[in-house]
């Protein structure tokens, strides 16, 4: 069994100084949020994951899940860990009370969901897609939706999928064929095949609701005429019972490079009459109501790349000091010694972790901000909150599964011969790791996303506010003694400057020259990234000084965060400006080529 471990301490650390859980405790509805019982909940999600989840990871990559005769069989051990889970009130935790959910912060949900995805990412997606479901039917449901469906989703009984992607459309939503026939009763015959559909058809719940993407007759063309769907796979009576089967099944199983336990269905409607559907929101508003799910997905997915990095690197980490090969280049007289001591290991080892500590921050930061969105009583808090979101959203999606591969990719290099060798392991994560930059969104759409949708469209508000408040921590950092501070500050003020020129110069060309600024556009993610990655960390660091100067806590935890936001700023900030040229200068050499020349 390869083991894991929650990584508590940093995730409390996150949410209480950088997320500011007591801030969030203090917002309506959040007041049972207090720092021991999000503790408790730390440590006891931490159990479940490290000695449940964990060990099964192998046992799903190699196993996979199966379709024999319409019916999919999940690996061993998989339906037994899931009861776990739902009978524990996991599945709950960021959900409303008067669905039986739980009502703690979104950042606290996000704690615990990154711990079931490092530990069984096949696992976590299962509640991923109900998660991003339940999301779409609170804001979109009908009043009858909410009542019968909810609290069975919320509880875990009952599990949700998005059904978006056909055949012929791929990313292109506007592009769905599958069709939706109004039958005078509130109800609809929905006909059509979606592929990619994860956990479309399991064993470990009771019934699926699949939300469907459809046209109606009489829609427009494009991405103004496809409605939503709830869908189950039975019918569900008007006292909350199951009926009979829907007619709808899953025709196949993608043979995958990864996440080979989690099954990623091709679902067809309709064989016979057409599957009865109802509709979410109103006709023709389904990209509305589909976005609700995107959104909600896309944060947890960048969140995947921190979890599939947080447990490529402890692998990679407990192999490195175990591993013996080659002499100490101090020591040439003595004998080999642990790899760890090797300052390439070295390197790659705070690569790792710098990169997954920026990330989790950012993303937990985004999740604070999101219950700030939710349920702060002033207007323009919740505003701007919201707008944050918004802007964030892109970058935690992309930022963060592009740091996934890359970590988990330097976790089989650490391993040397052996990470290439599947009993080890390591391959395992950087195969599963692999597909996190693709679903929900491309890494190329969120990067067009972030440039028209979240600079573009307000003339640079969020983005100038959200720069606006990396600078103030300048102050901070010319204040705190000490070259780590001085080398920190240094770094991210010309990390920031880079930032803002790309900005400016897209505000300036962008609007003239869309396909230029999309030539530029995964450039200027990377960059947003790479910036607020040092921003999160040099926050972190400045409190590690404190703490190392008031001695309040333990010396080697705020030395360790000291370390790693300098290593950072070092290692990875620098590569903001040269990130500037690549978003500018994009066009010519990304376009100017002939198709036929390629």
């Amino acid at each position: 069994m390869i083991p894991y471990a929650a990584p508590i301490d940093d995730m409390r650390f996150v949410l209480h100084h950088l997320v500011g859980l007591d801030g969030l405790a203090a917002l309506p509805g959040l007041e049972e949020a207090t720092g021991d019982l999000v503790d408790a909940v730390l440590e006891e999600a931490g159990k479940l994951a490290g000695g449940l989840l964990a060990p099964l990871n192998t046992v799903g990559d190699r196993q996979g899940s199966v379709l024999e005769n319409g019916v999919v069989r999940t690996p061993d051990g998989f339906k037994a860990a899931y009861d776990a889970y739902r009978e524990g009130g996991w599945n709950a935790v960021p959900f409303d009370p008067a669905f039986g959910g739980q009502g703690l912060p979104w950042a606290v949900a996000f704690a615990v969901q990154e711990m079931w995805q490092a530990a069984n990412l096949s696992f976590g997606l299962c509640p991923l897609l109900n998660q991003g479901a339940i999301e779409a039917l609170e804001a979109h449901g009908t009043a009858e939706h909410k009542r019968l469906f909810l609290p069975k989703m919320v509880s875990g009984e009952w599990t949700g999928t998005m059904n978006l992607t056909e055949p012929q459309a791929g990313s292109d939503v506007g592009a769905v064929r599958t069709k939706a026939v109004p039958q005078g009763d509130g109800t609809y015959r929905i006909t059509g095949q979606k592929i990619y559909i994860t956990y479309g058809e399991h064993d470990l719940a009771d019934n699926i609701v699949h939300l469907v993407l459809a046209r109606l007759p009489d829609a427009p063309e494009g991405s103004r005429g496809i409605s939503l769907f709830l869908v189950p796979k039975f019918l569900v009576n008007a006292d909350g019972s199951l009926g009979p089967r829907n007619d709808l099944r899953c025709v196949s199983l993608e043979h995958k490079l990864g996440i080979h336990a989690s099954p990623t269905a091709v679902m067809a409607y309709g064989d016979e009459d057409g599957a009865v559907g109802t509709l979410v929101g109103r006709e023709n508003q389904g990209l509305k109501c589909m976005f609700t799910m995107m959104n909600n997905a896309r944060l947890s997915v960048g969140l995947q790349g921190v979890a599939i990095g947080e447990r490529a690197y402890q692998q990679a980490r407990d192999y490195a000091r175990t591993r013996v090969q080659s002499k100490d280049l101090t020591r040439p007289e003595a004998p080999a010694v642990p790899i760890i001591r090797h300052p390439d290991v070295r390197r790659m080892l705070m690569s790792m972790r710098a990169r997954i500590e920026a990330v989790r921050a950012l993303t937990y930061l985004a999740a604070g901000d999101l219950d700030r969105a939710r349920r702060h009583p002033d207007a323009d808090a919740r505003a701007a909150a919201q707008a944050r979101v918004d802007l964030l959203t892109p970058v935690v999606k992309a930022y963060g599964t592009d740091a996934g591969v890359d970590i988990a990719s330097l976790g089989v290099q650490i391993h040397g011969g052996m990470g290439f060798v599947e009993e080890t392991g390591a391959a395992q994560h950087y195969r599963d790791a692999r597909i996190t930059p693709i679903y929900e969104g491309t890494n190329g759409i969120q990067a067009n996303d972030l440039v028209f949708r979240k600079v573009l469209r307000d003339g640079g508000a969020a983005a100038k506010a959200f720069i606006a408040e990396m600078r103030a921590v300048d102050a901070a950092l010319a204040a705190a003694a000490g070259d780590d501070a001085a080398a920190i500050r240094q770094a991210l003020a010309d990390g920031i400057d880079a930032l803002e020129d790309a900005t400016a110069w897209l505000l300036a060309e962008g609007p003239q020259d869309p396909a230029g600024a999309a030539a530029g556009a995964a450039a200027y993610l990377e960059l947003f990234g790479v910036v607020a990655g040092g921003w999160v960390l040099a926050r972190a660091g400045l409190i590690a000084l404190d703490g190392l100067q008031s001695r309040d806590g333990d010396p080697s935890f705020w030395d360790a965060k000291l370390i790693t936001a300098r290593f950072y700023a070092d290692q990875i900030l620098p590569k903001a400006r040269a990130l500037v040229r690549p978003v500018t200068q994009a066009r010519r050499s990304t376009l100017a080529l002939d198709e036929a020349a390629f």
